[in-house]
């Protein structure tokens, strides 16, 4: 067997609004996979649950507030990386307060599912797609 791999867990969540569009944001320079277009969220810290690491990273990332009862789990990913293993899954948020802005990302964009294949997206993030085609 090879060397197990550290497990690296991610919440992530797909904002979805009015129109039926996804948020999606672009990793800026600097960053891993930097350029790719990713659902927001981050890593769960040791002792935080998914749902309260999502509702800190999307303050700190976007500048919003999501309460817990707005987190919908919906699919996740499970993906093998070089150095690691991601296990990232990924919440429906309909709801939430405050304006959306990019404070950590390059850009930001809404975009339909159909659409979001002209956004190149990493490795984990790229197949969760097919499952919001399915739902919105």
């Amino acid at each position: 067997m090879a060397d197990p791999k550290p497990m690296l867990l991610v919440a992530a969540a797909a904002l979805v609004d009015v129109d039926g569009r996804v948020l999606i944001c672009q990793r800026p320079q600097g960053k891993q996979l930097a350029g790719l277009w990713e659902f927001p969220g981050g890593k769960v810290e040791p002792g935080e649950t998914p749902e309260a690491c999502l509702i800190r990273e999307l303050e700190e990332e976007l500048g919003i507030v999501v309460s817990h009862a707005c987190l919908a789990p919906f699919v996740f990913a499970s993906h093998a990386y070089e150095g690691f293993h991601l296990l990232m899954p990924l919440y429906l948020c309909r709801r939430w307060e405050g304006q959306v802005t990019a404070r950590e990302h390059k850009a930001l964009a809404w975009v339909r599912p159909n659409d979001m294949d002209a956004y190149p997206m990493p490795p984990a993030d790229a197949p969760l797609v097919a499952w919001l085609r399915d739902l919105i």
